[in-house]
């Protein structure tokens, strides 16, 4: 049977030649898209249809078996028209190219990228396409990556023209040219081996800012708390992995690891729980009644809907607040979600400032990114600046202390995130939740508000998200209440 390798293959195979391999040897063994996955997808497909409209006279290819879409290239070709997802295919290789515009009898090669800038990977995207269509028998004369504009601020109607940003990136594609032919002719060996090769994790990294990761594509036999679980220690978790050493209670004693990764070994090893009791209460003396446990909710689109955005902007959208207001007292719970179909920023500020008081510390988990929310509402509506210059200075964050290592939990697998020290903290955990994380959070209220969906599915999504996002500040009131039981 003729192996066809497409563009995205050829990525996955620069990334990860084990990878590779089970895509066309043992597929069922391939991690299944996410939703996350799904998402950035749609996105960047988004992101294709708005660059098209730059070129109003553009010609679209449908997606069809390979033998109709080459046909109807070739059939176009001729006809010096500018093509979208016109298709290749050259010495079993295949690819589409996103715009490909005439000049001349050559052809600029424009690639569309979600991304607000040119990346390493983008490189050698365009380099394999560029490869393939002159093998065609086609000549390119430039080569473009169109990506998002950084600088771009909507304000009012989309301005599609200054939405992008088109970089000649002929010469770094040129100077990899070669080197990607020889690439292919190699992959096409490792598809044909017997046996798995050498996942990409133990191998020097082709891509900089590549997506495959080893450990969570399926190309690892991994067990609990394995060494891959090491704080910072990625280089040393794969020479002990090629050593047979998988897990961190088996790491010998005479390698030279940091005070985190020793505290990672020994509870492993003996079973135990860490806790540094003077660490911990100096962390829980910095906070100051009442306190006030918050958390955003956000979500994030490629093209901005809205007034005072640029691509890929966090679009707070809902809040959760936990109030306790002395020492021992249970918490008061105040929450916010939009209703609408407009900006729901300004909305979701007016409740922040009726509800988060002018003292007592504010507690989140992560305060890069809930500072960094709050200083973009100060910016889009500068009449709350001193409102939420006072704000910051109360931010106190819980991640702290587990990112200290104060507190470890082999349950943790050398994770601080709130997902892993809650449970690991108080037993329990969001495992009942239909929403778990953020990033499901977003796409369900992003589902519920935007698209299609019936009062009651409506209703079930409201509950869920106002339900999981209250969850999150509970869950670091109920943390510091047992660091405070842990230390007394």
């Amino acid at each position: 049977m003729r192996r066809i390798l497409t563009k995205s293959n050829f990525l996955s195979g620069l990334e990860c030649p084990k990878y590779l391999w089970m895509i066309f040897n043992q597929l069922e063994k391939r991690r299944k898209a996410t939703i996350a996955d799904e998402y950035k997808m749609k996105e960047g497909q988004i992101v294709g249809e708005y660059a098209k409209k730059l070129f109003p006279n553009g010609v679209y290819i449908p997606v069809e078996d390979h033998s109709e879409t080459l046909r109807k290239t070739k059939k176009f070709m001729k006809k010096k028209k500018v093509l979208f997802e016109a298709g290749f295919q050259a010495n079993n290789c295949f690819s589409r190219a996103d715009i490909l515009v005439p000049v001349g009898d050559e052809w600029d090669l424009i690639e569309v990228k979600s991304s607000k800038r040119v990346k390493d990977i983008n490189i050698h995207d365009v380099a394999f396409q560029k490869h393939l269509i002159e093998t065609s028998g086609v000549r390119i004369r430039k080569c473009f990556l169109m990506h998002l504009s950084n600088e771009y601020v909507r304000k009012g109607e989309l301005e599609v023209e200054k939405l992008y940003v088109k970089e000649d990136i002929t010469a770094e594609v040129d100077s990899i040219l070669e080197e990607t032919k020889k690439k292919i002719e190699n992959m096409f060996t490792i598809i044909s081996l017997k046996e798995a090769p050498k996942a990409g994790i133990f191998l020097p990294k082709v891509i900089k800012e590549g997506v495959h990761n080893c450990r969570n594509d399926g190309c690892l036999d991994l067990p609990e708390n394995h060494v891959f679980c090491l704080y910072r220690g990625k280089k040393l978790a794969s020479e002990l992995y090629e050593k047979d050493i998988k897990h961190l209670k088996d790491i010998p004693e005479d390698y030279k690891l940091t005070d985190k990764q020793k505290i990672q070994r020994e509870c492993e090893i003996e079973g135990k729980i860490h806790i540094n009791k003077e660490k911990l209460r100096e962390f829980l003396g910095t906070l100051q009644y009442p306190l006030y446990y918050l958390d955003f909710e956000t979500f994030t689109k490629a093209i901005p809907m809205f007034d005072g955005l640029k691509p890929h902007s966090q679009v707070p959208f809902q809040f959760s607040l936990h109030v306790v207001r002395k020492e021992g007292e249970e918490p008061e719970h105040f929450e916010h979600l939009f209703d609408g179909i407009h900006d729901p920023r300004k909305e979701l500020l007016l409740e922040l400032q009726k509800v988060l008081g002018t003292e007592g510390s504010i507690v989140v988990y992560n305060k890069s990114f809930e500072i960094a929310r709050l200083k973009e509402l100060a910016e889009y509506f500068p009449e709350h600046e001193e409102w939420n210059n006072a704000v910051l200075k109360r931010i106190i964050d819980l991640l702290v202390p587990f990112r200290a290592f104060s507190y470890y939990n082999p349950s943790q697998q050398g994770s601080a995130s709130i997902k892993v020290v809650f449970p690991a903290v108080t037993g329990k955990s969001y495992e009942d939740m239909e929403i778990r994380d953020g990033f499901t959070a977003s796409i369900e209220f992003l589902r519920m508000t935007f698209e299609r969906c019936g009062e009651e599915e409506k209703q079930k999504v409201r509950e869920n998200l106002l339900r999981y996002c209250e969850l999150d500040t509970l869950a670091q009131v109920e943390i510091v209440n047992e660091l405070r039981n842990l230390t007394r």
